[in-house]
């Protein structure tokens, strides 16, 4: 069932990111482009979601221990 749930969650990811493809190209009809929004907008979300875990768990990303 969770192997189901993971193949539905990545064809919504290439889905997505084709529609943002393709609505790069500029020739692309107006659910393209509405979808492509969604996927930005999700990608967005995501992207500061783990940027916040990763400072409040005192995580640093360019700080390798090495002084």
């Amino acid at each position: 069932m969770i192997v189901l749930l993971l193949v539905g969650v990545l064809v919504l990811v290439v889905g997505g990111c084709v529609c943002v493809f393709w609505a790069a190209r500029g020739d692309s009809p107006r659910w393209v482009r509405g979808v492509s929004r969604v996927t930005l907008a999700v990608s967005e979300v995501a992207s500061a979601a783990s940027k916040r875990s990763n400072r409040s768990s005192g995580q640093n990303s360019g700080d390798d221990g090495d002084s």
